[in-house]
């Protein structure tokens, strides 16, 4: 089996200034084409660090891809510490990505400067992927054995995560071409997503099953709070067919123990769920939000295709747009408060009946800093609403502000999701 490494160089990322997406996605790649990722690294900004590193890495693997450091700015040195890695021999010019240099800048209005065009400049020792995205080339050095032991390939991609996830499916392209014959080992993965129920709550109610899992099942806790805890079961090797039989089987036993908790048997979020309920039967929804501010909407929209079933939403923040747009009845906010399951049921029923959708979901809670004894900070009330019923249920989270509006939410739409299966998916 292949091994490879993923390696982010810039400061930007060891300091905490951006998150790095980039690994993820490419590890999701390699591991789709057979390949086993071994190690994820982050490095910093200076030239003997990224030598020390790579070669480690380059001795041990046999592909290494990295990301960042390809700027027009000083501080991006990580195309001269590679020049200096792979034992370069001169520098040239490479047309294509020139070409795109100017492209990219003429159609901003920008001038193309020289540290633009120095982009361009590439180490005689590589071989140029072209970034149609971006002006840094994604650059491609096949080593020979001599070097570090063995044959090996070292992809260096630009940090940008718009051009380094762009430039995946070409590097993909590349390690079939040039690895063909040497990926036929099988790495079959299947994905359990659940929700309701705490990590360390789930570890312990499926430790049975999990302590009887055969030997080449590898199982992975993956948890996310906006789409629960993700179940990865794996297998590396053996033959596809026969993996697939294997890991069905043990998802059919552990649906048995946690079914109640399992929204989807595919890698998925909870709004991708609800979306392709509403889809299939020609259901339409609304949201009614207060202390979540639109990010039940904002999720629900992020799904390409949303607009076929979601109408719209109320942020009825202010007691008086629950009032005068939801149509709550000012008694009931004023003998239960602001924050009860009247008030959230009135509120879902209130944007169904506003909208005329066929569905709906409302929240009502204290995300953050301040609560009382009866209502503490983190409390939410969540109701969800059809023809036949409007269902209201109490959470309490102890999370900062940001984090309880992601759980408020994500409750949300598991209840509503709940709902849509109950009533159309029986």
């Amino acid at each position: 089996m292949l091994r490879a490494s993923i390696c982010t160089i810039g400061d930007e990322i060891l300091i905490g200034q951006i998150v790095d997406t980039n690994s993820s996605a490419l590890s999701r790649a390699l591991g789709s084409l057979g390949i086993k990722v071994s190690g994820m690294l982050s490095i910093g900004d200076d030239r003997d660090a990224i030598l020390s590193n790579l070669s480690t890495l380059l001795r041990e693997n046999d592909i290494v891809i990295t990301t960042g450091g390809l700027g027009p700015t000083k501080d991006d040195i990580t195309k001269g510490a590679l020049y200096d890695l792979t034992g370069g021999a001169g520098w040239y010019e490479h047309p294509g990505q020139l070409e795109i240099i100017h492209r990219i800048l003429r159609s901003r209005g920008l001038d193309v400067l020289d540290v633009n065009r120095a982009q361009a400049l590439v180490p005689s020792s590589c071989e140029v992927i072209e970034n149609k995205l971006g002006t840094a080339p994604v650059m491609a050095f096949r080593i020979a054995p001599g070097r570090f032991g063995h044959p090996c390939t070292l992809y260096a991609l630009p940090g940008v995560p718009f051009e380094a996830v762009g430039a995946i499916p070409d590097v993909v392209s590349d390690i079939r071409e040039h690895h063909r014959g040497e990926l036929s080992e099988v790495i079959t993965h299947r994905n359990v997503m659940t929700f309701g129920i705490a990590e360390s709550a789930l570890a312990k109610k499926i430790a049975p099953w999990e302590d009887a899992l055969p030997s080449q099942v590898h199982l992975a806790y993956l948890p996310d709070p906006l789409v629960g805890v993700k179940l990865r079961l794996s297998i590396y090797g053996g033959e596809e067919s026969s993996n697939e039989r294997i890991l069905d089987g043990e998802i059919a036993k552990l649906m048995d123990i946690i079914g109640e908790n399992v929204y989807s048997k595919e890698e998925d979020s909870l709004e991708h769920a609800i979306g392709s309920i509403l889809k299939a039967h020609g259901k339409t929804l609304s949201a009614a939000e207060s202390c979540t501010g639109g990010e039940i909407s904002h999720l629900i929209t992020t799904v390409p295709g949303s607009s076929a079933y979601y109408l719209g939403s109320v942020t009825s923040y202010a007691i008086a747009v629950k009032e005068s747009v939801l149509g709550v009845p000012p008694e009931v906010i004023k003998e239960n408060g602001v924050v009860s399951s009247e008030v959230a049921k009135a509120m879902a029923e209130g944007v169904r009946k506003l909208t005329g959708s066929d569905y709906s979901v409302s929240t009502t809670g204290l995300a953050g800093p301040g609560g009382d004894e009866f209502n503490p900070e983190g409390t939410v009330w969540i109701a969800v609403c059809s023809a036949k019923e409007t269902i209201s249920k109490k959470f309490n989270f102890r999370n900062d502000r940001k984090r309880n509006i992601e759980r408020f939410a994500a409750s949300a739409l598991f209840m509503l999701l709940n709902l849509l299966q109950k009533e159309l998916e029986p």
